[in-house]
């Protein structure tokens, strides 16, 4: 399997330098992520947001090495609030973080990504809308879970990330799911250990769909974040059983991923949001995007072939 390979890959320096300059990496960067800058990315905004879909904005960016790195984060998320409320979008378009980004994993980081993020979910709630807590890999979960449930005392619609690949993860959705979360499932995208994690497909799938059976039957606002058709299925399933309207729910896709099928479910009235992200520190995002799909490995070695 290749998804483990690359997923390490995405923790190297040298293969951080090696892939940053092959000829053909820009063209397949630009697929998933579409621009460096908050102004690159405003067109983008408005041409979604213009079809109907919603957005959830994330500036990538994880090797936080120093307090300087996670304040500058901290300024970045606030620099795209504020367009959000020039755009006036602030109902339409939400943002995500990494913990990692606000100084998570640095000496004293959970008190320190909690005094920098509180300011962005502030900021985030001024203008009308939200943030949502990205899960990373399992180490980090309890940190960001109990930032997530110190946030909510005074900003309850901040949203998390669960993922169905973890043991863990049912029991924390029957958590989640009985005090009113936004929360969104993802299937998980780092490499965990056995001891941890299903490590194959059909039994990641299959955990998925026991957790989104939890969130659905829940009192929480699921957030279906996949890709794959046989899922989106299941979940409008599970939606009508469960007696949900189709605002008590939505679907999230990745930019450059399946865009006809965003539209496609907005066209059908169900809330589609993009996750959109933009940035310089491109490499873990993009390599895990590599991950998750062959088509996309596929895609970016012709790339590099046709470009050599």
């Amino acid at each position: 399997m290749l998804g483990p390979v690359i997923l390490a890959a995405s923790r190297s320096d040298r293969m951080r330098r090696l892939i940053s300059a092959a000829p053909g990496t820009k063209q397949v960067v630009d697929r998933f992520i579409p621009g460096e800058t908050v102004d690159e990315v405003v067109p983008i905004i408005q041409d979604l947001t213009g079809k109907g879909l919603e957005l959830t904005m994330d500036v990538v960016g994880e090797d936080i090495t120093r307090p300087e790195q996670a304040a500058a984060a901290r300024d970045a998320y606030l620099r795209l609030i504020d367009r959000i409320k020039d755009l006036e979008l602030g109902e339409r378009v939400e943002v995500s973080v990494k913990l990692s980004m606000f100084g998570q994993a640095l000496e004293g980081g959970h008190e320190l990504a909690l005094a920098n993020v509180r300011p962005v979910v502030e900021a985030a709630a001024a203008i009308g809308t939200t943030v949502t807590l990205d899960a990373e890999d399992h180490t980090t979960l309890d940190s960001m879970f109990a930032i997530h449930e110190e946030l909510r005392r005074d900003f309850p619609q901040t949203g998390c990330v669960i993922q169905a690949y973890l043991f863990r993860t049912e029991a924390d959705a029957r958590r989640l799911a009985a005090n009113g979360s936004r929360v969104r499932l993802v299937k998980g995208a780092y490499k965990e250990p056995a001891e941890v994690a299903y490590q194959q497909k059909h039994e990641i799938d299959k955990a998925y769909v026991r957790v989104l059976k939890v969130l659905m039957e829940g009192a929480g606002y699921p957030m279906i974040g996949s890709h794959d058709p046989r899922l989106i299925s299941v979940a409008q399933e599970l939606a009508r059983r469960a007696g949900r309207k189709l605002d008590e729910y939505e679907f999230q896709m990745l930019y450059g991923i399946r865009s006809d099928e965003h539209l496609r479910l907005a066209a059908e009235g169900h809330r589609m949001r993009v996750y959109t992200a933009y940035g310089t520190d491109w490499y873990g995002y993009f390599m895990r995007r590599l991950a998750e799909k062959p088509a996309n490995l596929r895609f970016f070695v012709r790339s590099m072939v046709s470009k050599g």
